[in-house]
């Protein structure tokens, strides 16, 4: 993905030039001018940033703001970006160090919506560590982007979930207490504004919900 508008990389650059000495401030307008190429460069400064709060030396309260009014990239994308960068430091280290964050002629580094859905896959339980490496290959072997690999993703879980009946039995049982809670909740509500029923029995009646949703709880 690109900035979103031509006016701010116009911005960008009239930053730059006012900025003679080289300072993280300096280098993550660089790195935002070449988002497109180098997510992976930028994603690790804005980290820098992000962690020691340095945006509100530049003169902004928030980091959200920083990104939106000086680098031109949405709340959303900078924190996916963050997050991407994250999980590459703590999960998938290797590549940080092998390919040092930059792609070479005959490469492409991978997408960074791809990789946040890969951080999702490595904290989702029904994903296996076989599926995981799966995933991973195409990734960073295979360069999928990310709608085809949270495709894949999708399709692993699915089938994980038609392969799992007690895991279905599961769900189920939940959906129809949800009803039933939802069903008697609205009746007390109704039978205590109309005072319908003594006010022991409206208690009982939320008893009754509060130990049901104790059991969904413990589903």
């Amino acid at each position: 993905m690109s900035l979103t508008k031509t006016k701010s990389l116009e911005k960008i650059e009239r930053k730059l030039e006012d900025m003679h000495e080289e300072t993280l401030r300096k280098h993550l307008l660089q790195c935002a001018k070449n988002f497109k190429t180098s997510w992976i460069e930028l994603a690790q400064a804005l980290h820098v940033a992000w962690k020691d709060k340095m945006y509100r030396d530049w003169g902004y309260n928030t980091f959200e703001g920083y990104t939106a009014k000086e680098i031109g990239i949405k709340k959303q994308t900078a924190l996916k970006l963050l997050r991407s960068y994250m999980f590459l430091e703590k999960q998938e280290t290797w590549y940080l160090t092998q390919k040092d964050g930059e792609a070479t002629a005959e490469e492409k580094i991978p997408d960074y919506e791809a990789v946040d859905v890969l951080r999702l896959a490595k904290e989702n339980k029904k994903v296996d560590p076989h599926e995981y490496e799966q995933l991973k290959k195409a990734v960073f072997e295979d360069g999928k982007d990310h709608r085809e690999v949270k495709k894949d993703l999708t399709g692993l879980i699915r089938q994980r979930e038609e392969i799992d009946p007690e895991e279905e039995r599961r769900k189920s049982r939940l959906r129809v207490l949800r009803r039933f809670v939802g069903t008697l909740r609205s009746a007390k509500v109704e039978m205590e504004t109309l005072k319908l029923v003594p006010k022991k029995l409206i208690d009982q009646a939320q008893d009754v919900i509060d130990k049901i949703e104790a059991c969904m709880e413990r589903e």
